[in-house]
């Protein structure tokens, strides 16, 4: 009868054997071919044990066995010292065991007790009990003699791929794996592990442990590991934080890694590439890494204080520190860094004179916290490290100086800094740095104005030609609110020209100019070459004397659309402004589309924030600022019809409105408040405002006209901002005092 042949997938086989047994041959040739040299045999036969995962079990004696990737390949002993070649995929495995039992060797040699034994075994069942991840962090590598054994231990470990180990665990099947392959052939650029949890089939802490459990790669403790420096400036900073990695040791010509993921292979590549060498991962937690790097490339503030010892140094008579001192570059990246992070808009650097701390502190929300302090030590070389990374003139210390700093030639972060130094007393020098972050515009809905004010504006700034102007103090958010709505009528037909100083938000389609006065590169020269240049809309940073904004009500009155800012309080105060600077009223009238004045009041952190539910008196108490923002006293028929149209619009079911006070918490550094939110006052120019504007009427004469049109105050803007839970009643009088 004619065999059949069959094809069968692997993955289905239980176990393979050999048809015929084959006998067993002991080779005792002598070493180095001495026939006086005898070698001692032990007995080759060991017991075996295997548990598949269907419950079966199969036991016996091999003469060896050897593992490889796929499986478990034994050599069973048969009779007459014949052996039966047998091959176990491990997929098929629960477990295994060659060899006697650990603890009833030690039993028989008296190594151990019987009740010693059971005791171990009772601990044993406990770890078996144990998460994997909770016993390696547990049990974590601290001293580099472990981190040596345990990499010699890996390389006797057999070589596993992260697919087979995830099945050999039961934590994915055979198809899910080939579907999961078949889909990173088609994007090499996605790991096996990110497609898996893509595919929500595993976890990436469960990735994480199948690696450590099954590959052996071994666990580290960074923040106990006594690390060599020499090691650490092998890999560059910027590469460390990329990649998310630090070099902790070298074991034979290997430089070894920590990872919060081995499988980072194009990560461990270019290491390889860089440092010319092999690369070798071990395993960390990601809080380690993060604190490892801030620690040996350059820590958080806090540490770098105390590597310098700044509470000790002040009474002590020391050389001063220079400006190349690795310590106080790394501080001074520090600064900037950490500043970023927290949000802060400035960094001030002030020193006191004599032997008194220099004392740094950053603006966030608009207030300014204290940072740190340093020793007087410090003095000259920050303020010198800061006017070189400025490209400032370090020797003159008289008069005050200007400049910029493009941050991402000292560190991995792509942000300008506007420095300014100023003299002060004592012979001592003031640092300012504007932190100018490079972003994308905010959408107009985003930037917090109400409803009606959002409608007004847009139907003025899509007008093709004419004057639009926001203003308000220093830091108000006027270029944020500007790139804005230069985004909303952002077209391909349309052709934009800026003028900055500096350029902090940059948009595609945008033709940006710095502006650079050192040059004779004013705003009004950018501006004169704009309308040489066919523009359809031209903004100019900031209408700061005459002749720029001549050129710009020329420019809106011969078919453009013109945007600008002035520091000024107030929408109407800031006609009276331009033509106190000797406008021709009757030009300024036909140009001008409408006057957008702001303020940014702190919000109350979400995190923290508490509820009560607004009392009569506190309601009628914002009513009666609301009305005296047109000049009237409210009536008390007036203020209770204001309450209830509030009522409806914010309050519960039962008219209730809940207001909010500040707490403080970890995540708002205490204060109560996160973040701002902006308060706004619109006064469109419509032809009662035109007329005013010819007749050169005073400022409570626009006021009155525009409020009567529907203007909002910023006060009144603030008060409803209130009601909706954003932020408090004193955060909006301490921004709209007049």
């Amino acid at each position: 009868m004619e065999q059949e042949t069959i094809t069968l997938p692997v993955r289905e086989l239980r176990s393979l054997h050999l048809v015929e047994s084959l006998p067993f041959v002991l080779d005792t040739t002598p070493f180095d071919d001495d026939p006086t040299t005898t070698l001692e045999v032990p007995n080759p036969r060991q017991e075996f044990s295997l548990k598949f995962k269907d419950g079966q079990v199969q036991e016996g004696e091999t003469f060896g066995y050897t593992t490889d990737h796929r499986g478990l390949h034994l050599f069973i002993c048969q009779p007459f010292d014949k052996y039966r070649y047998q091959f176990t995929p491990f997929r098929a495995l629960r477990d295994y065991r060659i060899g006697p039992l650990l603890g009833e060797v030690l039993v028989k040699k008296k190594v151990l007790s019987k009740e010693q034994m059971e005791a171990v075994l009772k601990e044993q069942e406990k770890l078996r009990n144990q998460r994997i991840g909770d016993y390696l962090t547990a049990n974590a590598i601290v001293t580099l003699e472990d981190l040596n054994r345990a990499l010699e231990r890996q390389q006797r470990t057999p070589s596993l791929r992260l697919g087979e180990a995830l099945i050999q665990e039961g934590l994915v099947t055979e198809e899910q794996l080939q579907a999961a392959l078949a889909q990173q052939k088609k994007d090499r650029s996605k790991p096996l592990g990110e497609i898996l949890v893509s595919r929500g089939l595993v976890s990436q802490e469960l990735i994480k442990r199948t690696l450590a459990k099954k590959l052996g790669i071994p666990y580290v403790k960074l923040r106990k590991l006594d690390i060599d420096p020499a090691v650490v400036q092998q890999i560059p900073e910027t590469m460390a934080r990329r990649h998310h990695i630090v070099p902790v040791a070298e074991h034979k010509g290997k430089l070894i890694v920590a990872v919060d993921d081995p499988m980072k292979r194009a990560a461990l590549e270019e290491l390889r590439f860089h440092s010319k060498r092999f690369v070798e991962p071990v395993m960390a937690d990601t809080e380690d890494i993060d604190w490892a790097i801030n620690h040996y490339y350059g820590g958080k503030l806090d540490e770098l204080a105390e590597a310098l010892d700044v509470d000790e140094v002040t009474e002590i008579s020391e050389p001063e520190v220079t400006d190349s001192d690795n310590a106080l570059v790394r501080l001074v990246n520090k600064i900037v860094v950490d500043a970023y992070q927290a949000g802060a808009s400035d960094i001030h650097v002030e020193p006191s004179p004599g032997r008194g701390k220099v004392r740094v502190r950053v603006r966030v929300d608009g207030l300014l916290r204290d940072y740190t302090e340093l020793p007087h030590t410090y003095r000259n070389a920050l303020i010198s490290r800061i006017k070189i990374m400025a490209d400032l003139d370090i020797s003159e210390r008289r008069k005050p100086q200007d400049g910029k700093i493009a941050f991402k030639r000292y560190a991995p972060l792509d942000i300008e800094l506007r420095v300014a130094t100023l003299p002060t007393a004592g012979g001592t020098e003031d640092v300012v740095m504007r932190i100018l972050a490079h972003g994308e515009p905010i959408p107009m809905d985003r930037l917090g104005m109400a409803e009606n004010t959002l409608k007004r504006v847009r139907e003025q700034i899509a007008k093709p030609y004419g004057l639009f102007l926001v203003c308000g103090p220093t830091g108000s958010g006027k270029t944020t609110t500007l790139h804005s709505l230069l985004a909303h009528i952002n077209t391909p037909e349309r052709k934009i020209w800026t003028a900055e100083d500096p350029v902090e938000i940059t948009q595609k389609g945008l033709r940006q100019v710095q502006v650079n006065p050192k040059i004779g590169l004013t705003f009004a020269q950018a501006m004169r070459a704009f309308l040489r240049a066919d523009p359809d809309v031209i903004m100019v940073g900031e209408m700061r004397d005459e002749e720029t904004t001549a050129i710009g009500i020329e420019a809106s009155l011969t078919g453009h659309l013109v945007f600008s800012t002035l520091h000024t309080n107030s929408a109407p105060e800031s006609v009276v402004r331009l033509l106190d600077m000797g406008m021709d009223p009757f030009n300024f009238a036909d140009a001008l589309l409408g006057v957008l004045a702001q303020r940014l009041a702190r919000t109350l952190c979400p995190h923290c924030k508490r509820d009560h539910v607004a009392h009569e008196g506190e309601l009628e108490e914002m009513a009666r600022e609301f009305f005296a923002e047109h000049g009237e006293t409210g009536n008390a028929a007036a203020c209770r019809a204001l309450i209830e149209d509030w009522q409806k619009r914010y309050g519960d079911e039962n008219g209730r409105i809940t207001l909010y006070r500040p707490q403080g918490c970890d995540e708002c550094g205490q204060s109560g408040y996160k973040g701002r939110i902006g308060l706004h006052e619109f006064m469109a120019a419509d032809k009662t405002i035109k007329q005013l504007i010819q007749e050169r009427s005073p400022v409570t004469a626009l006021f009155r006209a525009a409020s009567e049109a529907g203007m909002r105050t910023l006060k009144q803007d603030g008060i409803e901002k209130v009601l909706q839970g954003h932020t408090d009643i004193h955060q909006v009088r301490a921004v709209c005092v007049k």
